[in-house]
């Protein structure tokens, strides 16, 4: 009886906290909102480090982190979240911690892919996104499996940036933009329907801003609204370099494993502040495009 009694407080507690934070998510929705947010979640090692824990437990708490902001974000109607977890930079590592790191990835991949995850509740659509070759066999098919199982999900859309820097893609965009122009000239030759000059012309012409676009990584999805960098940290870190011309970078304190809703709810606020500016900067470079 004593344990069916804390069961019923504690599922009361919890209907209690839920029904504040939409009533808090109400209010702040009458001002301007967020459709894709970026995390870079900075701080995890300074977390063991500050907390004298053992090595790796700033990474498992950051999981924890990352699944309540991903909640959060979509009960305010974020469309689009997308976190930074593992540059190429990073496998510039002790082995030992790359593998360490490796191995939880796997593990926490096959997490979101349960019944009772996150991904099931919101039907979230999985992305990774960077060089996925470098990563170890078990992390890449497990990435595989949970962008082929959720590729049909029609909720919030979760981008994994992986093996990624933003150089990396920006060159693997170029070089899928030529290979499209020397199968598309193939194509042309061996149906009779294309010319030497034409070919020349089309290999030799500029690779143009949109034709960059449509073969990046991001290519389906917006660029982000605000891009929150944890633990203070000013630097974008070759993340994102081309899609957040016109984002709200912010650097909260908090290392990421401390990231919290109240961290996120202020960024917001933030963002709704100086909305008007970032808006009036997207109306000047649409006119002059």
């Amino acid at each position: 009886m004593e344990n069916h009694g804390k069961s019923i407080t504690f599922s009361l507690s919890a209907s209690i906290l839920r029904f504040l934070r939409q009533s808090l998510f109400s209010v702040i929705s009458f001002g301007p909102m967020p459709n894709h947010i970026a995390f870079i979640m900075d701080g995890n090692r300074r977390y063991d480090k500050s907390r004298k824990v053992e090595k790796g437990s700033g990474h498992r708490v950051g999981f924890t982190a990352l699944t309540s902001s991903l909640q959060y974000c979509y009960e305010m109607g974020v469309k689009y979240v997308t976190v930074y977890a593992f540059s190429i930079d990073n496998f510039k590592r002790e082995p030992s911690e790359v593998q360490s790191l490796m191995d939880l990835m796997r593990e926490k991949i096959d997490e979101l892919l349960k019944r009772e995850s996150i991904v099931s509740k919101y039907g979230i659509k999985i992305n990774f996104w960077g060089n996925l070759n470098l990563l170890t066999e078990p992390v890449r098919l497990a990435a595989m499996r949970a962008v082929k199982s959720t590729a049909n999900n029609m909720g919030p859309v979760l981008s994994v940036c992986v093996a990624y820097t933003s150089t990396n893609e920006i060159v693997h965009a170029i070089e899928l933009a030529c290979a499209e122009r020397r199968s598309r000239a193939q194509q042309g030759c061996e149906s009779g329907n294309y010319d030497a000059e034409v070919k020349g012309n089309d290999m030799d012409h500029e690779i143009s801003v949109a034709e960059l676009e449509q073969h990046l990584y991001t290519a389906d999805c917006p660029d982000p609204d605000i891009v929150i960098r944890t633990s203070g940290e000013t630097r974008l870190s070759n993340f994102l370099l081309w899609q957040t011309n016109f984002s709200h970078l912010q650097n909260p304190d908090p290392l990421w494993p401390e990231f919290s809703l109240r961290h996120l709810i202020w960024a917001i606020l933030e963002y709704q502040r100086v909305y008007p500016y970032l808006e009036n900067s997207r109306s000047l470079r649409r006119k002059k495009n």
